[in-house]
């Protein structure tokens, strides 16, 4: 029947329209649906970041192999491989050979050697990128649970400006992720006025097999234990404490848990310990101001902001904040610290301030979404064989170390940034990157000798190391002094690099 009748005082009549809307209520609700599905802003954006810095890092890949010290990376991760052990000795320079070192690193050089051997570089640049644009989509979804996207995305760029001179094909690239993660733990617990999960000890673990930074980590717990100490309540003040106490001696426990036990921890001292030494390397030299550069721009920027919105954080996380920012000027390797971690510490405070995250905040379609990844696969299989990445020619040395091969020589003199192709190309250097294993003395007198700060020195140098070669890079002072002096040839120059050779008449 097309109509239903109705008894109304003893007669029929037909149901009037309003009796029919309750009929059919699930053709209603179909008509109303949307018409494509959509993922929440607060998954979406993460990973909208982490696919767009993926494929500009991949454009720009050839930068992520600007460190001399990817070489000699790759070369340890080899030596591991085939020897089915971690080294406990120096094997690659001919000064310290046989001395106690460490690779506190090993995982990290165990999984480039595997993608260098099976996709080349294309393999190393790819998990580098990779591992670096996950650990700003990470930061971007811990930020959005806290605020609006508009300033997490602000916060996450300006991040990345912090982060980008130290973005390198090296371990603590594959590190990042894990440290946001652990960061981000422990934040998360100080908000919520508890102790952090257990489950953040594997993080640590994972973390200290991949690099050495994991000791700042474990650092990490102190201050915002101090917060939560603060915020308890008076009666409840020991039991947070001997919670946090516990907490922190597990993760100190599981940072242990590595091929050489507590020995990796440290290593972070002995590098700490280089004092002056430090200086003299690039990546741990201070920040300079003589230019304008990314630092000064976030931080001028943050600066002007937090006074024009007057904005406040608590004491203990205003020290973390300090903190941070003393270590990106003290040591420019440090932005990355500085872009990552700081905004975990400021996202709560600012959200109390300013507002919490927009809960009716848009999504993306999820095709949209879908179409993000797509150009991310096809961005991993087209540009890396289109771009061919290569390491620069200023740290790879190929005619000038070919030279060397051809000297017959093996008492090395060499610059610094070339001992990392040195060992990757079987030759023994002089010094190279793994500067905690030829000490702060060492590396002073290294450097004073052929920077011709006292020529003297660099004589001595010569003479007691019993140096027969050469390879140097242009414009070191030492070069001009070896030109002039008697029994010593020029034997190869290039853009590049400079080999003398010790002739049998100076001996």
């Amino acid at each position: 029947m097309t109509a239903r009748m109705a008894r109304s005082g003893g007669r029929l009549r037909r149901a009037g329209p309003e009796e029919f809307a309750v009929v059919y209520p699930a053709a209603d609700a179909q008509s109303a649906a949307p018409i494509s599905a959509r993922v929440p802003a607060a998954i979406a954006w993460p990973m909208v970041v982490t696919i767009l810095l993926y494929g500009l890092l991949l454009t720009l890949g050839t930068q992520l192999l600007n460190d001399a010290d990817t070489y000699w990376q790759i070369a340890v991760g080899d030596w591991m491989i085939a020897h089915r052990a971690v080294p406990h000795v120096d094997v690659y320079s001919w000064t310290f050979a046989g001395e106690p070192w460490i690779s506190s690193q090993w995982l990290a050089q165990v999984v480039f050697a595997g993608l260098y051997h099976v996709f080349g570089w294309s393999g190393v640049v790819a998990a580098s990128a990779f591992a670096i644009a996950g650990a700003f989509g990470l930061l971007t979804y811990y930020l959005m649970q806290r605020l609006a996207p508009l300033p997490a995305l602000v916060m996450v760029m300006a991040g990345f400006v912090l982060a980008a001179p130290h973005m390198l094909a090296r371990p603590h690239a594959l590190a990042l992720p894990v440290m946001v993660m652990w960061a981000a733990g422990l934040v998360r617990a100080a908000d919520d006025e508890r102790v952090p999960s257990y489950w953040l000890l594997p993080l640590i673990a994972l973390w200290a097999n991949l690099h050495g930074g994991f000791t700042f980590g474990i650092f990490l717990i102190a201050p915002v234990a101090l917060e939560a100490l603060i915020n308890a309540p008076a009666p409840d003040r020991l039991r947070v404490a001997l919670r946090w106490a516990l907490f922190g001696i597990a993760a100190l426990a599981a940072a242990c848990v590595t091929p050489y036990g507590p020995e990796s921890i440290l290593v972070t001292r002995r590098i700490l310990g280089l004092g002056p030494a430090l200086a003299l390397i690039g990546e741990w030299q201070p920040e300079s101001f003589t230019k304008f550069g990314s630092l000064e721009l976030v931080l001028l920027g943050a600066i002007g902001f937090m006074l024009y919105r007057r904005v406040t954080l608590p004491p203990v996380r205003i020290l973390v904040v300090l903190g941070l920012v003393h270590m990106a000027l003290s040591q420019s390797r440090n932005g990355e610290m500085l872009g990552l971690i700081a905004p975990l510490f400021a996202a709560g405070p600012l959200a109390a301030q300013f507002g919490s995250r927009d809960s009716e905040a848009k999504g993306f379609a999820l095709p949209l979404l879908a179409g993000f990844g797509v150009v991310a696969l096809l961005a991993t299989l087209v540009l890396p064989p289109l771009l061919r990445y290569e390491p620069r020619a200023l740290v790879t040395p190929t005619a000038a170390t070919a030279a060397v091969k051809a000297s017959g020589k093996t008492h090395l003199l060499n610059s610094y940034d070339f001992g990392g192709y040195l060992i990757a190309q079987g030759v023994r250097p002089y010094i190279d990157g793994r500067t905690e294993l030829y000490g702060a003395d060492f590396f002073l007198h290294y450097d004073a000798a052929v920077n011709l700060k006292d020529v003297a020195v660099f004589e001595r140098l010569l003479n007691d190391r019993k140096i027969d070669v050469t390879m140097l890079a242009p414009g070191t002072p030492a070069i001009g002094l070896l030109d002039r002096t008697p029994g010593w040839t020029r034997a190869y120059a290039d853009g590049i690099a400079v080999v003398h050779v010790r002739t049998d008449e100076a001996r």
